[in-house]
């Protein structure tokens, strides 16, 4: 069982930045990719990014330029968050999942450990 805690959500204005962690309990947290996913009120969980068990990273267009992923040897994960819209204002959550490629690293449901969201919001 994989454990994830994200931190350092917050309020920020537009054009600002924030970082995410995401710190994972499990000691083969290496075999694991790992991914970003947002929801905001009403839609559906929106894939941000994954960053690979080898750390390869890969972004939705919507992010690309602005957002980076990236991974420690102390088992935690980062997104950080440049550049920031009003439009990236949701609840952020980090997940854990043995995945086989790219394609199956964008849809939530292929993912088997989840943190507990934290909320960004951008003002204009």
């Amino acid at each position: 069982q994989v454990q994830l805690v994200e931190s350092g959500g917050g309020l920020v204005q537009a054009g600002g930045s924030l970082r995410l962690s995401c710190a994972a309990s499990e000691r083969t947290f290496d075999s694991y990719s790992m991914g970003w996913f947002r929801q905001a009120p009403g839609e559906e969980r929106e894939y941000v990014g994954h960053i690979t068990r080898i750390g390869y990273t890969y972004y939705a267009d919507s992010v690309k330029g602005r957002f980076t992923i990236s991974r420690d040897n102390t088992k935690t994960v980062y997104l950080q968050m440049n550049s920031l819209e009003p439009e990236d204002t949701a609840v952020y959550y980090c997940a854990a999942g043995r995945l086989s490629s790219v394609s199956r690293a964008t849809i939530f449901r292929n993912y088997d450990y989840w943190g507990q969201g934290t909320q960004v919001t951008v003002s204009s």
